[in-house]
């Protein structure tokens, strides 16, 4: 029987239906094969922070990155998926234990220009809802429209954090200071890609050549609200096996479930072309429209409503 809160959010029902509707569009018009992959899987990618749901002796996704990648060793170039992803005691306004996402990739690109194909995208579809120029959301009045802005994690932490980047790492406060100090003051007057992470959170992305320290990773926030993660590819089977080793000690010393070693996707690796790829979050760019700071407000069923 369909509840309360069900009918006060059918018009955002009907917004979130338009919005992947619309990105759809965009991939198929510029010519992007939407692929299907599977949603339970032997070896979930072995990242310190991010905790898959078992689903027998295998695992339910958490992204369809590996298996997407696999697809660019066999030589697919321009593929999407909107697909759902699972990750474990994430539960709250902004997080969800399945969410939806929508993940892109392409051959010969680095992340720089995925960022101007993730800008034509959200302005694609802001175009379409009929939305005109500025986006108000949680009360900032956002110019989509406007050229977007592009800063360092750096210099992010050099403007809104009480401390710089490097020392924030060295306090192990770094993953503190960027939630709570900056990401509400990104993106309050137009949107803004947030680059150059600190290679230590970049476990898939390739290091910078003229810099090592920093991976060619970004983020886009609006209005305070990240949106997607997003990096140029690592392509050396070699250099991934050990991140994903340091990755494995960590849950190790952390005393979380050490996740087998994804052998198939790090033998497809030495066929994997030059490619950057994005993952955004469907669940969080439905709230951005819908001018809602909470994620129930946009899905159908919550966990606890099952």
């Amino acid at each position: 029987m369909t509840t309360h809160r069900q009918r006060k959010i059918k018009q955002n029902l009907h917004l979130r239906a338009r919005i992947i509707q619309n990105i759809r569009e965009f991939f198929l018009d510029h010519d992007y094969l939407e692929v299907e992959t599977p949603g339970r899987i032997p070896a979930p990618a072995p990242e310190a922070n991010i905790d898959a749901q078992p689903a027998g002796s295998w695992y339910l996704q958490t992204s369809p990155e590996l298996c997407m990648k696999q697809l660019l060793a066999a030589g697919f170039s321009r593929i999407f998926q909107i697909c759902k992803c699972f990750r474990a005691g994430e539960r709250g306004s902004r997080h969800l234990p399945e969410l939806t996402l929508l993940e892109w990739y392409t051959t010969g690109c680095d992340y720089l220009e995925t960022m101007d194909q993730c800008e034509a995208l959200i302005k694609w579809v802001f175009r379409r809802l009929g939305a005109g120029d500025v986006l108000g959301y949680q009360g900032h009045k956002i110019d989509v429209n406007a050229s977007w802005r592009r800063m360092t994690l750096a210099a992010a932490f050099e403007r809104f954090a009480s401390t710089s980047m490097e020392d924030a790492l060295r306090q192990k406060r770094f993953d503190e200071l960027l939630a709570v100090e900056i990401e509400p003051e990104l993106g309050r007057s137009r949107p803004v890609f947030v680059y150059d992470y600190p290679a230590s959170c970049g476990a898939l992305a390739k290091l910078k050549p003229e810099d090592r320290g920093l991976a060619e990773r970004f983020e886009l926030y609006i209005g305070g609200l990240e949106l997607c993660n997003a990096f140029t590819e690592l392509t050396d089977p070699v250099e991934q096996k050990l991140r994903f080793e340091w990755e494995q000690d960590l849950r190790r010393h952390a005393g979380n479930n050490v996740y087998p070693m994804p052998e198939k996707f790090l033998q497809s690796m030495p066929d994997m072309p030059e490619a950057a790829g994005n993952a955004l979050g469907i669940d969080r760019l439905v709230m951005l429209f819908a001018d809602t700071d909470n994620i129930d407000d946009v899905v159908a069923f919550t966990p606890e409503e099952l």
